[in-house]
This record gives structure tokens, C-alpha cells and sequence, in this order.
């Protein structure tokens, strides 16, 4: 199924796309479907075999015109927001171009930050202030949803407890993580300001995975376009560790939540840190009006608007919006600024 959450006559409510360009509306058609998507994902073995009967042979009554609603992330309160590391194109060539080796503890364990769960938004314009502008980026990743609680778990268990997938675009604010992250604490401010997925949720059983030793393989290609112009090619069968690892990592020790994202990691050339440093860009970064799409085989297109929004407070310093900036690729001390 894809799931989405959406906005009719100012209430949100869920349902699932059918029959191409139409929404099922999930209480209109059904009482009991009459919840948001955390309790979908939490009862599922509940709730999902009565959305799949309904999408199977949807009432005229309860579908609505995908144009007419307004799509919010699939997720909007996720319990937990997370960030990985798995694509080495990305990871090698981000720090290839600021003159450092490869990390090897790269290919011992994958990694994962949180990020700001509360700050998600969907499709549609993602409001920036003056320091974000400063360097603004997109990251081309896919995201899973967990369904199942888990801990210390198996790569088959992790495996069978993601709930199912979304395109995900992690926006970086560039100057300000690179001097944040000089202090060792992680993205902070350069991270927390936004997330956008969508348009849906796919559920798991509806995409086609190769089976190996390290868990399910996606393969899916996926694209970013700037103004309609693609700058990101890429695919999900090129990340070096799978979610199932990144889920056995993550349960380490710990109780995982259904209703918890993960994201892969920015895909190799999808972001504008590792496009610039690679000379296939020159200094480009987004600006307020630019659209953002990104594309995912078998996820849906993910288009949102750049809108910048005043500050509220004292103006922002001129080297931040329109004088000189440190040079990013030079200070290796920021560290790790390509995710």
C-alpha cells in the first residue's frame, strides 16, 4: 500500500493512493480506521488486513482527488528520528574532497545520529531562515519506519520489523554545521531545522527485495532535480550496509518503537557538499524559491519549495548571507560535514 497522511477540510487523516490519482480516505471508509498513522503502525496486525480490503475494492463514497487534499509526510510525529551513514560514494568522496582518507571504521559498524524528530514536513514549501541559507543543501536518502518493537535484534528480525519505506530529504544548513560540529557534538543546528518525507509510505511487502546474507537490497534508482535541472543519479542497492544492519547496530542494548525513521544516509552525488567538492558543480547552493525534487523507484516523487522567512530578531551578520564564507572543503577540523 501507499500510505499517506493528508490534510481534508483542515483535519488530518490518513489513507492510501488508488487507482492511481485517488485518495481512499481510511474513516470515511471504515470507523475503525478512524486514527493517525503511529496507531496504524503500532496495530498493524490490527488494523492493516482491513485497509488492505478496502484498497482492494475501494468505495466511490470515501475517494477523494489526489490534487484536491494536502499531502503531509506520511510520518508527521514520528517517535524517533534517526540518520545513517551507509552509501561509501558519498562518504569517501565527501572526505576525499576535503583532503582526508577514507575512515575504515566506515566498514567495522554502521552509524546513526538522532535528529530533530519534531521538525518533519512533507511536500510542499520548507520554511528557511537567513542562517540556513548560508550553504543550504539538499541529501537524496530513502527512509524506513519501524513496525515492530525490537532490541538486540537479529538480522531477520530487524529485517521483518520495518513497516515500509519513504524518500527522505535531510536539508543541511552547511555553515552552520560546519562550525557546530568543530565542537564534536554532532550536525546540531545544521540538521535540526527540517526533514521532509513523503509523498507516501510504501509498505514493505509491496517493494521487490533481493535476499542476501546482510539482509534485504533494494534496488531502486534515485534521482534529485534543482529547477528541473538533475544533479543527483544514484540507487539504493549501493549501500554498503542494509537496514536490517543498521537496525541490528541501532537495537543494540536498547528498546526500539514501531513508529521510528531511519534514514540511509545521503546517496553517492546527492548533495551539493559532495557536487561542489567534486567540481560537477560550481559553488552552487539553494536559494529561497527553488524547487527540490527527488525521485525514488517504487517511492514516489518528493517535491518541495525552498521559502525563506524572515528573521524574527537582530539581522543576521552580512558574512552569513552575502559576504565571504570560510572555505568548506579547506577545514578538515569541521569534521564530518558531508551527511
Amino acid at each position: 500500500m501507499k500510505l499517506v497522511t493528508f490534510l481534508k477540510n483542515g483535519t488530518e487523516a490518513i489513507g492510501a493512493v488508488v487507482l492511481g490519482d485517488r485518495v481512499l480516505d481510511f474513516h470515511a471508509a471504515d470507523s475503525r480506521l478512524a486514527v493517525d498513522m503511529l496507531t496504524l503502525i503500532r496495530r498493524q496486525d490490527e488494523l492493516v488486513p482491513i485497509a488492505r480490503s478496502l484498497v482492494a475494492n475501494p468505495p466511490a463514497a470515501a475517494l477523494v482527488d489526489l490534487g484536491a487534499i494536502t499531502l503531509l509526510a506520511p510520518v508527521p510525529r514520528p517517535v524517533s528520528m534517526r540518520d545513517g551513514y551507509a552509501f561509501r560514494q558519498h562518504v569517501a568522496t565527501a572526505r576525499r574532497n576535503r583532503g582526508l582518507e577514507m575512515i575504515p571504521e566506515f566498514d567495522l559498524f554502521p552509524v546513526t545520529y538522532f535528529t530533530n524528530h519534531l521538525a518533519v514536513t512533507g511536500p510542499g514549501p520548507v520554511q528557511v531562515q537567513d542562517h540556513h541559507l548560508a550553504r543550504l543543501d539538499f541529501e537524496l536518502e530513502l527512509a524506513i519506519v519501524t513496525g515492530r518493537a525490537l532490541k538486540n535484534a537479529t538480522l531477520e528480525e530487524a529485517d521483518a520489523a520495518i513497516f515500509g519505506f519513504m524518500v527522505m530529504n535531510d536539508w543541511s544548513a552547511r555553515y552552520l554545521q560546519m562550525e557546530e560540529m568543530k565542537l564534536s557534538l554532532g550536525p546540531c543546528k545544521g540538521k535540526d531545522f527540517a526533514t521532509s518525507l513523503g509523498p507516501w509510505l510504501v509498505t514493505a511487502d509491496e517493494l521487490p527485495f533481493e535476499s542476501t546474507a546482510r539482509g534485504g537490497v533494494l534496488k531502486a534508482r534515485m534521482t534529485c532535480s534543482v529547477n528541473g535541472q538533475r544533479l543527483s543519479d544514484a540507487n539504493a542497492d549501493s549501500m554498503n550496509w542494509t537496514f536490517a544492519q543498521i537496525l541490528q547496530r541501532t537495537s543494540y542494548g536498547i528498546q526500539m518503537q514501531p513508529g521510528e525513521v531511519i534514514g540511509s544516509g545521503t546517496a553517492g552525488t546527492g548533495c551539493l557538499l559532495e557536487l561542489n567538492g567534486s567540481k560537477i558543480t560550481d559553488n552552487l547552493w539553494l536559494k529561497g524559491g527553488d524547487t527540490v525534487v527527488m525521485e525514488i523507484e517504487g517511492l514516489g516523487r518528493l517535491e518541495n519549495l525552498v521559502q525563506h522567512v524572515p528573521e524574527r530578531l537582530e539581522a543576521v551578520p552580512e558574512t552569513l548571507v552575502g559576504g565571504t564564507l570560510p572555505d568548506l572543503y579547506a577545514d578538515s577540523a569541521a569534521g564530518e560535514t558531508g551527511d
